[in-house]
């Protein structure tokens, strides 16, 4: 080898080590920002994750904000969820001087409107309540509106719908329009009556009446007791119609024409509430844990592209329910425009 090819190898050497070397900075650069990275997400998350602890502390625990008055909101249909009755009794121990019981619901199932009523007249027992009837407090919703000492409606709100329902699909016509028959084998004729499959016969509709005419004649009863009505007074309003708030006020559905200024009113000079107290909501943990500390991990791996673990977060905070009416229902099907 000549001195001329020396050379050259040492230099083909030379080049291929300053390009290893180059190469070697490269990955340690893209390791360090790969560790950089981590770790700033890293805090990212921790930072909001502790917000989000923060948040879920308020707006789920105002027992720890001294004397006010209590606002539980019973909306959308009513079920009697352990969430809002563990509300009701964590309310009845904290230092709430009075409580305020907003309504905007239809109704719901009568068994979770009968614990909602029986839940707050046990509070009130401890705390004045007051309730007040937003655009709509009927069925099972004005159930758990008589568990409170007042009851509070706007002029247009829709109160009452006294009555109860049992509803279940015949899908007979369709199953024979597509040439499908269920077979059954049961214990006894009522066994699993009504069902979809079949007509119901006159004994299930007999022994389904009577179940409907058994909670009817106890949500009367109720309304009789607590409103303090005759008996022409009550098959007036008990026959399934809905009134607004001034139809109410004559027909002793509603004490008062008003909303929460009108409540906290009576509150602070007929229950001898302090003047002044702030309102606070009380609200059950699946509304406060959307400011938790999982949603809050899961919207920032979402916005860094980690869909992955994002959705794997949300499912530990997920605290959704599917919720089926199952069984009699105390709901007004109406629907009120303007």
């Amino acid at each position: 080898m000549t001195d001329h090819d020396a050379n050259k190898a040492a230099a083909a050497i030379a080049i291929e080590n300053v390009a290893a070397s180059a190469a070697e900075n490269v990955i340690d650069r893209q390791r360090l920002r790969r560790k950089l990275r981590f770790w700033r997400v890293s805090a990212v998350l921790v930072l909001l994750g502790m917000v989000g602890y923060g948040a879920t502390v308020f707006f789920a625990a105002p027992k720890t904000a001294g004397k006010h008055i209590a606002r539980l909101s019973i909306s959308g249909l009513v079920t009697g969820d352990r969430e809002t009755l563990k509300l009701i009794d964590d309310i009845g121990k904290s230092s709430a001087a009075g409580v305020l019981v907003t309504i905007e619901s239809p109704g719901g199932t009568t068994t979770g409107a009968e614990k909602i009523y029986e839940d707050l007249r046990r509070l009130a027992e401890k705390k004045p309540v007051a309730a007040v009837i937003g655009s709509t407090g009927a069925s099972g919703a004005y159930i758990a509106a008589l568990g409170a000492e007042r009851i509070f409606a706007h002029g247009n709100s829709l109160v009452g719908s006294i009555g109860v329902l049992f509803q279940y699909p015949n899908m007979t016509r369709l199953l024979d329009t597509v040439g499908v028959k269920m077979e059954e084998v049961k214990s006894s004729p009522l066994k699993a009556a009504p069902n979809p499959f079949e007509p119901a016969s006159p004994e299930a509709r007999a022994a389904m009446a009577a179940l409907v005419s058994d909670s009817y004649d106890w949500f009367r009863g109720l309304v009789r007791e607590r409103r303090s009505l005759n008996d022409q007074e009550l098959a007036h309003v008990a026959d399934g119609r809905v009134f607004t708030g001034r139809q109410s006020i004559s027909l002793k559905l509603v004490d008062q024409l008003g909303g929460e200024r009108e409540a906290i009113a009576w509150l602070e000079t007929e229950k001898g509430v302090e003047k002044g107290l702030r309102v606070r909501d009380w609200r059950p943990p699946s509304v406060a844990s959307r400011f938790g500390i999982f949603s809050a991990m899961a919207w920032a791996a979402r916005a860094l592209g980690w869909g992955e673990a994002g959705a794997l977060l949300e499912g530990f905070e997920s605290q959704s329910q599917v919720r089926a009416l199952d069984g009699l229902v105390a709901v007004w099907h109406g629907q009120a425009r303007n």
